[in-house]
């Protein structure tokens, strides 16, 4: 199969190099050019919980280098899908799916806005602790579960057969008929530890390790559960609190993409994860007061640091 992964950050480099090393072309685009260079120069070094090795992939700045793909995996932060699903028109042939997997809410219905007719699946990844290390070269502290579900659908036959292909690659994968509830048992998690450890800096074992860290992140975590019961979501979680320190203590290295945004002064995704929070409980009249705050800071810090 070929398949181009647009936004080959941190969790683009471990889909790329997975899905290559299971015999796939892969193409990675992404518009750091210096990242683009290394690859092509030296490989894709990619190092953590899949093991550690250099591996050779396509890597280009240009969809149109590459062509028209059988899948697309759209792997850009939520507020940069729009540009990037414009974009994308060189990678699109007749029979081409494309995977929108982002954190918090909006991307793949965003993407799926852009792309019209070509069928997006919504796709959410949990438990990796990614980053990039260099350009070139990343790191994944985990690989716990890939989650993925047809949007206004039930799982296909047809879905079932890209699930099976990551699966052959190495990633755990499950398959949802209600993608309001694979997206939002991630979003839990995203809203626990994002926003915290941004405004902290603290890992995610820093986060559960200090009593007033984590009376915000886990009240935060609440109130997106209060939410989601509150707007009939299923998710499948008893106590929430439990369910992301469970989470936490899987991958403690780890430091939400957030709070990398932050260490290399990038604008961050707080208003698709914490930010979201707050209109979705105004929809449903549950109050989410940490979520406000947490995002209010966020936002505030960004201002001081002037991100780009």
């Amino acid at each position: 199969m070929k398949i181009g992964i647009v936004g080959c950050g941190a969790m683009g480099c471990v889909y790329a190099g997975l899905l290559s090393e299971a015999g796939h072309e892969v193409w990675a685009i992404d518009q750091w050019q210096d990242h683009v260079d290394a690859i092509r120069q030296h490989g894709l070094h990619l190092a953590g919980a899949s093991g550690n090795r250099t591996l050779r992939i396509n890597a280009t700045t240009s969809p149109a280098e590459a062509g028209p793909c059988d899948l697309v995996v759209l792997a850009t932060k939520a507020m940069h899908v729009p540009a990037a699903a414009q974009g994308m028109s060189p990678l699109i042939g007749e029979d081409t799916h494309v995977i929108s997997i982002q954190n918090g809410l909006g991307g793949p219905d965003a993407a799926a806005r852009e792309l019209g007719d070509t069928p997006v699946i919504v796709g959410v990844a949990g438990g990796f602790g990614a980053s990039v290390r260099s350009p070139g070269a990343a790191h994944h502290n985990g690989m716990e579960l890939i989650r993925f579900g047809n949007r206004g659908g039930p799982v296909t036959p047809e879905l079932e057969n890209f699930a099976a292909i990551w699966r052959e690659a190495g990633f755990t994968v499950r398959t949802f008929d209600d993608i309001d509830q694979l997206v939002w048992e991630k979003l839990i998690c995203n809203v626990c530890f994002s926003g915290t450890c941004a405004i902290t800096e603290y890992n995610i074992g820093d986060v559960m390790a200090d009593p007033d860290a984590w009376v915000v992140a886990s009240k935060c975590a609440t109130e997106a559960f209060d939410v989601a019961i509150a707007k009939g979501i299923a998710v499948d979680i008893q106590d929430p609190v439990d369910y992301v320190r469970e989470f936490g203590q899987k991958i403690p290295h780890a430091r939400p993409s957030m709070l990398l945004d932050h260490l290399a002064h990038r604008a961050s995704e707080i208003d698709n994860i914490n930010g979201a929070i707050p209109l979705a409980g105004e929809e449903v009249g549950v109050a989410t007061p940490f979520n406000e705050t947490v995002s209010a800071l966020v936002r505030a810090k960004e201002r001081r640091m002037d991100v780009r």
